[in-house]
């Protein structure tokens, strides 16, 4: 199973939203260019909302067969772990495999020294095409490398392995997730990191490495964008050696995670692709979920008052919300209204504020990222949230894929 060149990882976390989100795919089609959708959604999120993998496949299949997709799709099981792999085996067709908790395990000192033997060329002076000054790599880096990352490696390996044994084939996508950690992996690391892999012999499709910069939930890159574009660059140049070098899937690419609203760096990823030809997979997180208490604000009335009631428990439990998503949010609580100020907003204050749109002077992105976390407490509301949803289908969906289409497919893929 092939990852086509593009793709973009869209959640829906009440999975009412597919035919909207897959509206945005149909109109970047019809603009000339094909992105893969993938619908990704977390065991985490699973378990809060109550859910199913088989019921999030489900909703993907009707949506791809109502608007009449025939292009590929996929659903990703979602930062995956030993501990949670096998629920979304049968419905799965894309496994996100997160061993970012097992950076900087111990491993076994003779593992690692078999490692360094195993790769001489990775010690001395390294040229890959597209990088400007080559990496100059001695036994001490390559042996702490692998001493940060090997076990990961290896446990990466082991859930790729058990998945493949549970579906009885290899036939699936696979992608190497590393991002939600403290430390960002530089180009000379990924070089040893994809050694290990090639090592495994993991056919990994896309790789999720921690850039510079914080990557904060629904909210744009905070960093330095030029940094980041430069490692960016570097990274698909490292990628492409790495394929040619240790016999890599020829496809595989670099993954963006918490990918969402992150505009000030579109541009750069946009002209990288341009320049190098390479791919991309770029993963929305809780894009969609916003959208819908933006339509639901939008549509006023009952809606209005259920969009407000969710952002007042979601002040109420803040801290517990946000525990899960500590590495990923950056929240200034003096920054938040209350919420007997935001009861009295109109629908306007209540969308202008949360609708992410950097030149308005109400957008607030910590009102954002807090209600980014808290749909805890609309899972909590049950059939009264979902009706809400059904009610207010056509105000929500047209958000959806206004946001999808014109604020993430077309920076990233379309603009000139």
């Amino acid at each position: 199973m092939q990852l086509p060149k593009y793709s973009f990882g869209m959640g829906d976390r009440f999975a009412h939203q597919g035919k909207a989100q897959l509206a945005a795919a149909i109109k970047a089609a019809e603009a000339g260019f094909d992105i893969t959708p993938v619908w990704n959604k977390s065991n985490r999120e699973h378990m809060i909302i109550g859910t199913d993998p088989s019921q999030t496949r489900g909703a993907i299949d009707v949506a791809v067969k109502e608007l009449g997709w025939t292009k590929p799709y996929f659903a990703d099981a979602d930062h995956i772990n030993l501990k949670t792999y096998e629920r979304f085996v049968a419905p799965c067709d894309f496994f996100t495999i997160d061993v970012a908790d097992n950076i900087g395990q111990k491993s076994d000192e003779a593992e690692i020294a078999k490692f360094v033997e195993r790769h001489p060329e990775l010690i001395g002076t390294i040229t890959i095409p597209g990088i400007e000054k080559p990496f100059e790599l001695d036994k001490a880096f390559v042996e702490k490398t692998a001493k940060t990352f090997l076990a990961a490696v290896q446990e990466a390996a082991a859930i790729y392995k058990a998945v493949a044994a549970k579906k009885g084939n290899e036939d699936f996508v696979a992608e190497i997730s590393m991002d939600e950690t403290d430390n960002p992996q530089t180009p000379p690391e990924l070089l040893v990191i994809l050694a290990a892999v090639a090592d495994e012999k993991l056919p990994i499709q896309t790789i999720a490495p921690k850039f510079t910069g914080r990557f904060n939930k629904g909210v744009d890159y905070v960093g330095d964008v030029v940094q980041f574009e430069k490692e960016f660059r570097e990274d698909i140049a490292t990628i492409a050696y790495a394929v040619a070098t240790y016999g890599l899937p020829a496809n595989l690419k670099l993954s963006v995670h918490s990918g969402s609203d992150k505009f000030s760096i579109y541009e750069p990823i946009r002209k990288a692709l341009r320049d190098t030809g390479a791919g991309v997979h770029v993963k929305t997180a809780g894009t969609t979920w916003l959208e819908e208490l933006i339509g639901l604000a939008e549509a006023g009335g009952d809606a209005l008052v259920l969009a407000k009631e969710i952002y007042a428990g979601a002040y109420d439990h803040a801290e517990e919300l946000c525990a899960p998503y500590a590495t990923v949010i950056d929240i200034k609580t003096d920054n938040l209204p209350t919420p007997d100020n935001v009861n009295g907003w109109t629908s306007e204050q209540y969308v202008r504020a949360l609708r992410h749109v950097e030149s308005d002077p109400q957008y607030n992105p910590d009102f954002r990222q807090l209600l980014h976390v808290g749909f805890k407490i609309a899972a909590k509301m049950g059939a009264r949230y979902i009706d809400a949803l059904e009610a207010n289908e056509d105000m929500i969906a047209k958000n959806v894929t206004i946001n999808f289409f014109e604020r993430h497919i077309t920076p990233l893929f379309l603009a000139q």
